[in-house]
């Protein structure tokens, strides 16, 4: 008898896990994958694929109104919620089925059900009853949606999971949470033609994002719609005749229809066995890794939003193909983590990449900034009342690009080609040496010629005092 049934057994048939079995597969490996949810995961099924394709749908009511300055004649248009649900769970189901002939394309098995691990080699398929020995085991099982505050009634809200599988929409939505996934959906929400209260714990959104980003599109959402109030959590939601019922922390009661609560996501590693058979985890549950997605335990690797590193799909993609190049191909590729791009896809968009300001300054002895504000070429003729926003942040010293911001149309397609210089060591005298492309929006960035500031740290002893320097 073999001493293993497989090469490798992966739990969780997301975007990380099926990378890996696939890259696993055709390096010769015999693979077995189970999943107890559906095929796809976070991102495919209930994450940036559907809240992207309903992103699309909420910008579709501002590309009418705008049409009429290009003389266009667009009769009024009306929205339906259950056409829009529809088209979009056909599309998932595809890439679903997309993601099932990847792995068996490459010779792996699927098994749709929930995988426990009960030794450095042994998984259990509770439903089953079957034990599998595996050569190696990877967790890509992703991180899930925490409900909180909690707070009497808390049962009645929903998650971003659940707003997928909305059938009504809600005319009156309080979103929770500060985040870009509240941010995201509390935009394509309002957008959409619903009355959206937007409450968060901190004093803005989008904490960790740069400072000009995070105030700029909070403007523009407020003109959109969107009644933002800080410092302020639900203490109690009680269902209503009328809907539901949000205390707030200042007293307040206010109905809505639905309540979202967007306050976080954790590593969804509970009931994994992984305590029993020694897998290191901190305080929140994720899996502690090392550069080549090992953990404590030799055979039990884990990839993606599990480890709680960078949690973005592509992400986790790179992690889990590292991993199978180091394990089944011999290659040792441990994944560079600095100068990951991200976007928030709300309207406007965010496209950023590197260090923003204000990192840069509590690490850079000298920062340069270079920003500007514009009117949009297209704003011109639709009248439309909306500011880009492109921002460099530079070493002082170096010259070397330590941070690209963008707020507008298109921001997060222009931050991924502008990643490539980031990432390869671009310095503004790069940028600048780089003709313009006329007319477009990200001409921007290679014709800032005047620094906006420049921030000096006056270095004494081992601390360092910040001192701006105008320009």
């Amino acid at each position: 008898m073999a001493e293993y049934d497989v090469d490798l057994f992966v739990i969780g048939a997301g975007s990380g896990g099926v990378r890996a079995a696939r890259v696993a597969g055709n390096y010769g490996a015999s693979v077995m994958v189970a999943e107890e949810s559906r095929i796809g995961g976070t991102c495919v099924i209930r994450g940036c694929v559907p809240k992207k394709l309903l992103v699309y749908a909420s910008r579709f009511r501002e590309d009418f109104e705008d049409a009429a300055g290009y003389g266009w004649t667009v009769p009024p248009a009306s929205f339906d919620w259950p056409t829009l649900i529809a088209h979009k769970d056909k599309e998932i189901a595809r890439l679903s089925a997309a993601y099932r002939a990847a792995v068996e394309g490459a010779g792996g098995t699927i098994v749709e059900e929930r995988a426990v691990i009960e030794g450095p080699h042994s998984v259990r398929l509770p439903k089953s009853g079957r034990t599998v020995r595996a050569r190696h085991i990877l967790v890509a099982v992703g991180a899930a949606p925490v409900l909180e505050p909690d707070i009497p009634g808390r049962q009645h809200a929903m998650s971003s999971d659940d707003v997928f599988d909305l059938g009504i929409f809600p005319k009156r939505l309080l979103v929770v949470g500060g985040g870009y996934i509240a941010v995201e959906f509390a935009s394509l929400f309002a957008r959409l033609g619903a009355e959206v209260t937007h409450v968060a714990r901190s004093g803005n959104i989008l904490r960790g994002f740069d400072e000009d980003l995070r105030e700029g599109l909070r403007d523009a959402l407020r003109q959109a719609g969107i009644q933002f109030s800080f410092k302020l959590l639900p203490t109690r939601i009680e269902k209503t005749a009328g809907g539901l019922s949000v205390t707030l922390s200042d007293e307040r009661a206010m109905t809505f229809d639905r309540v979202l609560i967007a306050t976080g996501r954790r590593p969804n590693t509970a009931g994994l066995g992984l305590e029993q058979v020694g897998v290191e985890m901190d305080v929140d549950g994720a899996i502690k890794v090392n550069a080549y997605s090992r953990t404590s335990v030799n055979s039990i690797h884990a990839v993606g939003d599990v480890t709680n590193r960078v949690n973005l799909t592509p992400v986790a993609i790179r992690e889990a193909h590292a991993f199978a190049d180091t394990v089944f191909g011999g290659k040792m590729i441990a994944v560079d983590h600095v100068n990951v791009p991200s976007a928030v896809f709300a309207t406007p968009e965010i496209g950023t990449v590197g260090l923003s300001e204000e990192r840069a300054r509590e690490s850079r002895t000298v920062v340069d900034i270079y920003k500007t504000t514009f009117r949009p070429m297209k704003a011109t003729l639709s009248g439309r009342n909306e500011r880009t926003m492109m921002k460099l942040v530079v070493d002082g010293t170096t010259d070397k690009i330590l941070g690209v911001h963008i707020l507008g149309h298109d921001a997060a397609e222009i931050a991924q080609a502008v990643a490539i210089a980031v990432k390869m060591g671009a310095t503004k005298a790069d940028f600048d040496a780089t003709m313009a492309l006329h007319p477009t929006a990200g001409e921007e960035l290679v014709t800032m010629q005047k620094r906006t500031a420049r921030y000096e740290r006056a270095v004494v002893g081992e601390g360092a005092i910040p001192a701006p320097v105008s320009s």
